[in-house]
């Protein structure tokens, strides 16, 4: 694979950078990559290296441009305080209007003519939850979602496949929450995968297992869903 930055026209007329990681055997459709809390951090970027390996072009959009610019935070205490800081003041409107400015940037790509997905971590799990009622979006992967369960009034907007995956033990996910969510959702037919034993971030810094078979799954789910 090759990996580059390349800069995204915003739909306000100014522009956001995603790192981009072009597969060496393509297989014609493309995947976003919603970052995580702590911005476009090499996780993320592996992430976004992981799909590639898998034929997607994958592109992982600065997020938090709007707030700082390339921003990359730690576990550290006082990383985790600014993360957190960062998303308090987040918008997911702004996520909505950058993923289909993304999935635009994608489209007028010479010589490509598939289909977008997107795929997000934690905050980004919760994006690509709500990407799923958005047009410019063929097909939603969700890990470990956080606030789901506090965006089901949108349920009836969801209309492209989706695919959430979450851990038994997540502190950000409870039991209570993943009932409400797999309640909510199970009319729409979304296929949800729980991990038993597995926490928060378990597909970037879990069991081999789990991410092996999370991988899988979301291989099998996009190739289907973006074949219809």
């Amino acid at each position: 694979m090759t990996t580059q930055y390349e800069s995204i026209p915003s739909e306000d007329g100014r522009t956001f950078k995603a790192y981009v990681s072009q597969p060496e055997v393509p297989n014609g459709h493309a995947v976003i990559v919603l970052q995580e809390i702590f911005g476009v951090t090499k996780h993320v970027r592996d992430i976004a290296d992981r799909f590639a390996e898998d034929g997607y072009l994958a592109y992982a959009p600065d997020l938090f441009w709007r707030l700082e610019p390339g921003v990359e935070l730690t576990h550290s205490k006082e990383d985790m305080q600014k993360a957190f800081s960062f998303v308090e003041r987040y918008d997911d409107a702004d996520g909505m209007a950058d993923i289909r400015s993304t999935a635009k940037h994608i489209r007028a790509l010479t010589e490509f003519n598939g289909k977008v997905a997107t795929a997000g971590l934690c905050m980004g799990g919760r994006l690509a939850f709500l990407a799923a009622g958005l047009p410019e979006v063929q097909a939603s992967v969700g890990f470990y979602g956080v606030g789901i369960e506090g965006q089901l009034g949108v349920t009836e907007n969801l209309k492209q496949p989706l695919m959430l995956h979450f851990g038994s033990e997540d502190p950000y996910v409870s039991t209570g929450a993943r009932e409400q969510i797999t309640a909510a959702l199970s009319p729409k037919k979304v296929v949800i995968y729980v991990y038993p034993g597995a926490n928060h971030g378990f597909y970037t810094r879990g069991s081999e297992d789990d991410i092996k078979l999370a991988r899988e799954r979301t291989n099998r789910f996009l190739e289907h869903a973006l074949a219809g």
